[in-house]
C-alpha cells in the first residue's frame, strides 16, 4: 500500500481526502448523476466501491430497504473473489474473520441405515491460489464495501428507502439520456416519486429487477420444482464434522449440507425439503424454520441436533435462469450506439445456492464493468468499450447456469452409485468441479480485450483470458516477499508485467531497458499515446518488471527510470515496481508459471485481473496495437 506521495497524511491511510463537492448526509437527492446503481447487494456495492474512488464521477446508489443488511443470504467466498478482495484491500480482514473451508466430507447410510463418513476431500487443490475458500456472512462483505465507499473521495453512501420504479432512454440525448423514476419505500412516504437523470443506469436489483423489466429483458430457464430450506443456527450436536463442510445423505429423508460459519459456533444448513408440483410454489406449503429443523434432525439421525437459537432462515426453490442480454442495446443496433443501461447479478442470472457461486459471480459482473465505466467516464476509452461487458459476462453466466443445472441434480439425486474410483457420485462430481467452484474456469474469448494465443507458449502458466494466477516474488527495493498479483489494485489501471530474459539485470542495452526506454520516450508507445498531459507515467498503464536473479545481486538504482518513476506532487521515487524470483524459498515464478527463461515475455493484465495478452519483449507494434484497440489517444 502506498501513501504520502503527495505529502504527509496522518491517520488512517484508507481514508482519502474528501472531494470538495461530495454529497453529505442529509443533502437532497441529486438531479443528475453519471451512474445510478439500483440495488445495494454485492453486485451494486462492488461497483459503487470502484466508482466512489474517482472524484469526478458522480454516483448514486439506491436501495429499497431502509438500512444495510445484517444477516442471512449468501455466505460462500470463492478463491477468485478473495483474490478480488485483495485488490480492494480488505482480503486480510476477511481472512481474519471468516471460516476457512479446508476439507469437505461426505456422509451416507450403510446397510443398517447408520450414517458413516464415506469420503473426505481437500476443498481447494494445492497450487490453485494463495487464497482459501472461506465462509462469512454476506452482510460483512457489504460492510467492507461500504467502508471503502464512505472513506473514498466521494464519501458515497446508499440512498436507502428508494427503489428504481421505471426508466426511459432518450436516444437523441448525449448527456444524461436516462430518466429514472424513483419511488419512496419509507413508512408514511410510500409511493412518493422523484426523477433523476443519469448517463448510465446499472440494474443490480435482483431476480425481480425493475431495471430489467424497463428495458424489456426477461429471464429464461427452468426450475427443479424442489423446495429447500436454509437456516443459520447455534446448536449442540454430536455430529463429528460440525465444523467441516459436509454433504449428509439419509436413506429416506433426502440430503443436507453443513456449512460451518465464522465465529467458531454458527452453522448454516441447506436442507432438502419437499418436491413441488409443476405449478406449485414453496410458499404454498406454509413451511417455516420448525420444518427445516425437523427434517435436518431426521437426516442426521442417529446423531443429535439440539437447536439453541435460530439466527435466520428461508425457504427457496431451485431455478436456473438467464436473460438474453445484459444491456439495453439490441444486437442490430450495436454498431450505432453504446449501452446506457446494464444488468448485473441476479437481475440477469439466477441459480441454486448449492455451488456457492451466486454472490461471487455477481461481484465478478461488476468488477468487470467497473473499470470499463471508469475508463469511459474519464475519457480514457470510447463508450463502445461497454459492449464488451454483456459479451464477456453473459458467456460467464451461461457457464454458471449450465454447471449449476447439473450440480443441483447431482446433489439432489436419490440413490447414488459409487464412481469408478470408489468415491460416492456426489463426491466425485465435487472433486471434478473444484476449479469451477473456486471461480477459476472463466476464460474470455479473443477480442479487443483478450489477445490470441499465438504467444501463449512464452508463459504457459498465465492462460490468456483467465485470471492472472499469482506466484511468490521478492520486491527488490526492500527485499519483501510477496505475491506478485498483490501489486494489482482495484484502480482501473492496466498492468504490464515485464519478465526479463536470462542474464538481463535491467542494465543499459538489455532487453528490459530497451523496452522501457521505448515505452517511456517513443511517441508510438502506448504510454505516450494513452497517458494524458499532467498524469503520472503509470496513471493508465502500470509497468513492472520481474527478474530471474536473486534480489541481492541486482542494483535498484541501475534500473530503467520507467521502473523507478517520479510520481505525485513532489516527484518522489516509486520503489515498488521491480521484483525478483523467490529462489530462497524454492518458488521461482519463472518455473511455476512456465515462463520462457531464454526470451522472457510481456504479460498484460487487465484492470479486472484477467490476462489480456502475452507478447515477446520485442513485439512493439503488437503491444501498441493491443492498447490502441481499447484506449483513446490522449497524448
Amino acid at each position: 500500500m502506498q501513501y504520502h506521495q503527495n505529502g504527509f497524511k496522518p491517520g488512517d491511510p484508507d481514508v482519502s481526502l474528501a472531494a470538495p463537492d461530495h454529497r453529505q448526509s442529509g443533502d437532497p437527492l441529486p438531479d443528475v448523476v453519471d451512474v445510478l446503481i439500483a440495488g445495494s447487494g454485492p453486485a451494486g456495492l462492488c461497483l459503487a466501491a470502484q466508482l466512489a474512488r474517482v472524484p469526478q464521477i458522480r454516483t448514486m446508489l439506491v436501495e429499497p430497504k431502509l438500512g444495510p443488511m445484517e444477516k442471512g443470504q449468501a455466505d460462500g467466498i470463492s478463491v477468485r473473489s478473495m483474490e478480488m478482495f485483495q485488490a480492494f484491500g480488505f482480503a486480510e480482514k476477511v481472512l481474519r474473520e471468516s471460516m476457512w473451508i479446508n476439507e469437505t466430507t461426505f456422509w451416507a447410510p450403510d446397510a443398517d441405515a447408520t450414517l458413516n463418513r464415506v469420503a473426505s476431500v481437500q476443498d481447494v487443490p494445492d497450487g490453485t491460489s494463495e487464497m482459501p475458500h472461506v465462509l462469512i456472512n454476506q452482510a460483512r462483505v457489504h460492510d467492507m464495501f461500504l467502508d471503502i465507499m464512505r472513506n473514498a473521495p466521494n464519501r458515497l453512501a446508499p440512498d436507502y428507502g428508494w427503489k428504481m420504479a421505471d426508466l426511459t432512454i432518450d436516444p437523441q440525448a448525449t448527456e444524461h439520456p436516462v430518466t429514472v423514476t424513483l419511488e419512496n419505500t419509507e413508512p408514511g412516504r410510500e409511493g412518493q416519486t422523484t426523477t433523476v437523470r443519469a448517463n448510465y443506469v446499472i440494474g443490480c436489483d435482483g431476480a425481480r429487477s425493475n431495471v430489467r423489466r424497463a428495458i424489456g429483458g426477461q429471464l429464461h430457464g427452468d426450475a427443479a420444482h424442489q423446495a429447500w430450506g436454509v437456516i443459520d443456527l447455534l446448536a449442540s450436536t454430536d455430529f463429528p464434522d460440525w465444523r467441516k463442510k459436509s454433504f449428509v445423505r439419509s436413506l429416506d429423508d433426502g440430503i443436507l449440507m453443513v456449512l460451518p460459519r465464522e465465529g467458531g459456533h454458527l452453522v448454516r444448513l441447506y436442507v432438502e425439503l419437499d418436491k413441488l408440483s409443476e405449478d406449485e410454489r414453496a410458499a404454498d406449503r406454509g413451511m417455516n424454520a420448525d420444518h427445516i429443523i425437523a427434517k435436518a434432525q431426521r437426516i442426521f439421525h442417529p446423531f443429535k441436533l439440539d437447536v439453541k437459537e435460530v439466527v435466520w432462515w428461508s425457504i427457496y426453490e431451485i431455478g436456473h435462469r438467464l436473460t438474453d442480454k445484459f444491456d439495453d442495446v439490441p444486437e442490430v443496433e450495436m454498431a450505432s450506439r453504446a449501452p446506457r443501461v446494464m444488468l448485473a447479478g441476479d437481475a440477469c442470472h439466477t441459480h441454486s445456492p448449492k455451488a456457492g457461486q451466486g454472490m461471487n459471480v455477481s461481484m465478478g459482473d461488476t468488477f468487470n464493468l467497473g473499470w470499463k465505466l471508469i475508463s469511459v467516464l474519464t475519457g480514457r476509452a470510447a463508450p463502445s468499450l461497454l459492449h464488451s461487458y454483456s459479451g464477456e459476462r453473459r458467456a460467464a453466466a451461461q457457464g454458471l447456469v449450465a454447471f449449476d443445472h447439473k450440480w443441483a441434480r447431482v446433489v439432489g439425486a436419490r440413490g447414488e452409485d459409487d464412481s469408478s474410483d470408489g468415491l460416492p457420485r456426489v463426491a466425485r462430481a465435487f472433486v471434478d468441479n473444484l476449479p469451477f467452484t473456486c471461480g477459476l474456469t472463466i476464460q474470455y474469448e479473443p477480442s479487443a480485450l483478450t489477445g490470441a494465443a499465438t504467444h501463449q507458449p512464452l508463459a504457459t502458466g498465465f492462460d490468456i483470458g483467465k485470471r492472472f494466477h499469482s506466484a511468490p516474488v521478492i520486491r527488490l527495493a526492500d527485499a519483501r516477499p510477496m505475491q506478485l498479483a498483490h501489486a494489482i489494485e482495484a484502480d482501473a489501471r492496466f498492468r504490464l508485467f515485464v519478465f526479463a530474459p536470462a542474464g538481463d539485470d535491467g542494465g543499459a542495452g538489455g532487453a528490459v531497458a530497451t523496452l522501457c526506454d521505448w515505452m517511456q520516450h517513443d511517441l508510438a508507445s502506448p504510454l505516450r499515446r494513452h497517458t494524458a498531459h499532467g498524469e503520472d507515467l503509470d496513471a493508465v498503464i502500470d509497468t513492472r518488471a520481474v527478474f530471474q536473479q536473486t534480489f541481492d545481486t541486482l542494483d535498484f538504482s541501475a534500473m530503467p527510470t520507467l521502473l523507478r518513476p517520479s510520481v505525485g506532487r513532489y516527484g518522489l521515487c516509486d520503489y515498488e515496481k521491480v521484483f525478483c524470483a523467490d529462489q530462497k524459498r524454492g518458488e521461482d515464478i519463472f518455473e511455476t508459471r512456465g515462463i520462457n527463461r531464454g526470451e522472457g515475455c510481456l504479460v498484460i493484465v487487465r484492470p479486472d485481473q484477467y490476462v489480456g495478452h502475452i507478447l515477446p519483449l520485442s513485439a512493439r507494434s503488437e503491444l501498441a496495437a493491443y492498447f490502441a484497440g481499447i484506449l483513446r489517444v490522449r497524448a
